[in-house]
């Protein structure tokens, strides 16, 4: 075992703990942004485990998820709109840490891998993974003012 899978371990051990414990307890709004933590949890853990076991493949895991995830959450809120509303879930906390590990992992993964098409690749999965699960988050705690609106 080595760095790499180590921190895959704790990654989804922590994260996978708090989506568990979020989709198992508590209102639907709890329950959607969970599943939103679920993405946030899994994809740099994949990252990870692509560095540590030397398998590119798993990035392009990664990426697909980084890219769906988000998107079964927006379908969720969108499903449970009228629940959601009565509750005015916050969420905000999980969220930016998954955003603060999402990015670490990136940023090492892009040190440790040095420039080229890989790099741009994690590059691009990072920011799919943190933009769209904010995105996702902030759809679930209400949308956007200026959507409402017209």
């Amino acid at each position: 075992m080595n760095g790499w899978i180590l921190a895959a371990t704790a990654v989804l051990g922590g994260g996978g703990a708090a989506a568990l414990w979020g989709v198992s307890t508590g209102p639907t709004s709890r329950r959607v942004l969970a599943q939103n933590l679920t993405t946030s949890a899994l994809c740099p853990a994949l990252l990870l485990l692509a560095q540590g076991y030397g398998r590119p493949s798993y990035v392009d895991l990664a990426l697909l998820l980084a890219l769906l995830g988000p998107v079964g959450t927006l379908v969720f809120a969108r499903l449970l709109a009228d629940e959601l509303a009565r509750e005015h879930p916050g969420g905000w906390a999980p969220t930016w840490a998954a955003a603060v590990v999402g990015t670490a992992v990136v940023v090492a993964l892009c040190v440790a891998g040095g420039p080229g098409r890989a790099m741009a690749k994690l590059l691009v999965t990072g920011a799919l993974l943190i933009g769209g699960n904010v995105i996702a988050t902030r759809a679930v705690a209400g949308g956007f003012r200026e959507v409402r609106r017209g």
